[in-house]
């Protein structure tokens, strides 16, 4: 029996969709419900920039219908990007070590605090049925020979029994000499690997259209669009990620999904190309072509 595809956005609240997509006028308060009125999961962008308060954690879980799941991305400073040490929780900001511009520096020790804060942070979710995973994004600076995948087991440790679904950004991760002993590690570790669909190309932030399943339970498959060009040079997110997907192209994604569901109990599904309207219209169409209900036009 084929596993559930669950589709949805990464956010709920872009700029794009308040423009485009949601009624005009719908105070900022209704967005969550109305989103979760036409689709059963979205991806949590926010918290890639803090950690929530449980208070708007407890908000989520009580807006939201019975069966709505959350994919809570994780801190910056955790997928090794460039972090402001203003970005931590406060009781953290005087016990981290930073750079000479002032950005953090990574540590396991960091990684395991950081990480159970996030635990508490989602307890609300996680008590409503509502949580699916935390999503791991790395930086395109985390690649092989600068960094190994072991830096990263102390926050898979902290964070289960939750899944952790990765996402490689640098393509060596995945290069013929290397793609067996990624996924295997990933396996080991029980995390579950992130497939992609993005532009090809030979940079090296651009990554193949690869798709495995790690975990028996969990799979993942972010959309991000085909603009090559958006990707390598754009400077906001809507011209990195702008794309209108096409019947054709949304096809090809429905069977990827598909096959993914053959091997893990729930894909997830999300859409990243965050311009406008193109998200939320790109997964109201992908829940028609599974028989899923449509979303609102």
């Amino acid at each position: 029996m084929s596993g559930r595809i669950v589709v949805g956005t990464s956010s709920w609240a872009d700029p794009g969709f308040i423009e485009e997509w949601y009624p005009e006028g719908l105070d900022q308060k209704e967005l969550l419900p109305y989103y979760a009125r036409h689709f059963e999961g979205v991806e949590v962008n926010s918290t890639f920039y803090g950690v929530p308060s449980r208070t708007v954690v407890r908000r989520w879980a009580e807006v939201t219908p019975e069966g709505f799941t959350f994919d809570v991305k994780l801190h910056q400073a955790l997928s090794r990007h460039s972090a402001e040490v203003g970005t931590l929780p406060k009781a953290l900001r005087d016990r981290v070590d930073t750079t000479p511009r002032g950005r953090v520096r990574p540590s396991r020790d960091l990684d395991r605090e950081l990480g159970r804060r996030y635990l508490r942070a989602v307890q609300p979710l996680a008590d409503a049925g509502k949580f699916s995973s935390f999503l791991l994004q790395l930086s395109p600076a985390f690649k092989p020979g600068a960094k190994e995948l072991d830096e990263l087991e102390d926050l898979l440790a902290t964070l289960a029994p939750h899944p952790v679904a990765i996402e490689f950004r640098h393509r060596a991760w995945l290069a013929a000499d290397r793609r067996e002993r990624t996924l295997g590690w990933l396996e080991d570790h029980g995390a579950a690997f992130v497939a992609v669909d993005a532009p090809e190309g030979k940079p090296p932030t651009l990554l193949p259209r690869l798709d495995a399943v790690t975990r028996p339970d969990l799979a993942y498959l972010r959309a991000h669009g085909r603009n090559a060009r958006g990707w390598i040079k754009g400077r906001t997110v809507a011209e990195r990620f702008g794309y209108r997907y096409t019947k054709k192209e949304l096809r090809e994604l429905e069977g990827r999904a598909e096959r993914m569901a053959e091997e893990a109990g729930t894909v997830r599904m999300m859409f990243n190309n965050n311009r406008g309207s193109d998200a939320p219209v790109a997964a109201g169409q992908m829940r028609e072509l599974l028989g899923q209900e449509a979303v609102a036009a």
